[in-house]
């Protein structure tokens, strides 16, 4: 009788343990895009809060740990938390190497046009930048309310309460955005 109930213990301790990726599962890599930090957190909202610190894509990054609802990370000796606030439907390890990737963006940005490098540097949009310049420009559109990104809208937020929206044209490129001018102002370069 005490083994049945040790065993159910322990299978209720083990299903309420916060899931953490073991050590030789992580990795050192580089920022996929531009990400904004409060100088300890990241979210995966990536507000664009002038009080925050724009991280520019490819910023080496060092993983410490894996959890359910943040990644671990060494950047530039500090340690910092990439939290998992609204890609919740993806796995611990597909979002860690979601924004943690293996190849340094830096050197695809810099065979990019001038116009589009420079509106991935200020983390803006402008007409004709593919999917991928427009993830690195921006960060990834929160998974839980843009779950396919082969679509031709994605939803992002400048805040809690301020939406834009980037449109596609039907071969990925982005043909327009669509804001309140205010927010225009600060995510478009036309």
């Amino acid at each position: 009788m005490k083994t049945q109930y040790a065993g159910r213990a322990l299978g209720i301790a083990l299903a309420l343990a916060p899931a953490v990726v073991p050590a030789q599962d992580r990795f050192d890599g580089y920022l996929c895009c531009n990400m904004r930090s409060d100088g300890s957190w990241i979210s995966d909202a990536n507000y664009a809060d002038e009080a925050v610190r724009l991280l520019p894509a490819g910023t080496p990054v060092k993983v410490t740990s894996i959890g359910r609802k943040k990644v671990g990370v060494l950047i530039d000796g500090r340690k910092q938390t990439i939290g998992n606030d609204y890609s919740r439907n993806l796995a611990p390890e597909a979002f860690a190497r979601r924004y943690v990737v293996a190849d340094d963006p830096a050197a695809k940005i810099a065979t990019w046009p001038a116009h589009v490098q420079d509106a991935v540097r200020r983390a803006r949009v402008t007409p004709g930048m593919t999917r991928e310049q427009v993830l690195v420009s921006l960060g990834y559109p929160m998974a839980s309310e843009n779950p396919a990104l082969e679509v031709g809208m994605w939803r992002y937020w400048l805040d809690s309460f301020t939406e834009f929206q980037v449109e596609f044209d039907h071969e990925g490129r982005v043909r327009n955005v669509v804001a309140l001018p205010t927010v225009l102002s600060r995510v478009w370069i036309p």
